[in-house]
């Protein structure tokens, strides 16, 4: 089944440049793409407490931007369908999901220091994160000429497993040329720990049936720090972070990590739903001797002895 790109659709230089970027890349992976246009991004209906002829009536006031948006389409090579939903809502999202699935969600830089907070892409960026969707924040400084040839993998030693959203997108991992690096940030030098790195990406199917990606480690105490300097140091055009279903805090920290990276990375990034896997549990060594001496006390009790 081919992938489709959602792209978050408008007429300012951010926004066309993304459309852009979208279409190279649906057409090297061969897949579909969907021009999405939203005036908000909400987790409530603003509508939900009031007539219906309210929201009908910003939707007929769309007629223009929807014609408008129909020629941007007409001039790309992928021949994208368009859409248009006065707001993106926990609903339309997982609606956009199921009848474009697979699909990654594309859009613009959010949490940038100049605008305002109702941007409409931090305001998606939040949604879809929250819904662990797939997502691809295209900054204007990348290149639309081509797709991905480097591409870097910011992994840890956590162990993690991919959602079918995610598994979906291995054939961009796979795209002719493309070089794959995996990056490990710690705050000393951890060998083990790029190894370990390096193992669960390839262990989560990922990278299967792909050659072994580089493995490279970085020294920095700010995570997010050195994932950049992953980027300027390997030259790569995309770089993938993993978002798993953390406790409240961690989930705090990482989206900061993440916000940081969207907000700052020269390149686009590609944040990938992934699903935690729990270690087994080792036994302590007093715990292993203890199991040790009772089952030796139980065979010294049995009527065979």
């Amino acid at each position: 089944m081919s992938l489709t790109l959602v792209v978050f659709a408008g007429f300012y230089a951010a926004a066309r440049h993304t459309v852009q970027y979208a279409n190279t890349l649906t057409q090297a992976l061969r897949g579909k793409l969907v021009l999405l246009h939203v005036n908000r991004a909400s987790l409530f209906d603003p509508y939900a407490t009031v007539p219906e002829h309210y929201h009908q009536e910003e939707l007929a006031r769309q007629a223009e931007t929807a014609a408008a948006l129909y020629r941007m389409a007409e001039e790309l090579s992928t021949r994208p369908t368009v859409e248009i939903a006065t707001d993106l809502l926990p609903e339309v999202a997982q609606d956009q999901a199921a009848r474009h699935r697979p699909a990654l969600f594309v859009l613009s830089p959010p949490y940038q220091p100049h605008e305002n907070a109702a941007s409409i892409a931090t305001g998606c960026a939040d949604l879809l994160r929250s819904g662990h969707h797939p997502l691809l924040v295209v900054p204007t400084a990348a290149t639309t000429e081509q797709p991905p040839r480097r591409i870097l993998i910011a992994a840890d030693r956590e162990a993690f497993a991919l959602t079918p959203a995610s598994l979906a997108l291995h054939p961009l991992f796979a795209l002719p040329g493309v070089e794959l690096i995996v990056a490990h940030v710690s705050d000393g030098e951890d060998d083990a720990g790029c190894g370990a790195a390096l193992r669960a990406v390839q262990l989560s199917g990922l990278v299967k049936g792909l050659a072994t990606p580089e493995l490279r480690g970085y020294e920095h105490d700010n995570y997010a720090e050195g994932v950049l300097a992953a980027v300027e140091d390997t030259q790569a055009d995309l770089v993938v972070v993993l978002a798993r279903q953390r406790s409240y805090l961690g989930e705090l920290f990482h989206r900061s990590v993440t916000a940081q990276l969207l907000t700052r990375c020269p390149v686009p990034v590609l944040v990938l739903p992934v699903a935690v896997i729990a270690a087994p549990e080792t036994p302590s060594p007093r715990a292993t001797d203890a199991a040790n001496w009772t089952a030796g006390a139980l065979a010294g009790l049995s009527p065979a002895n």
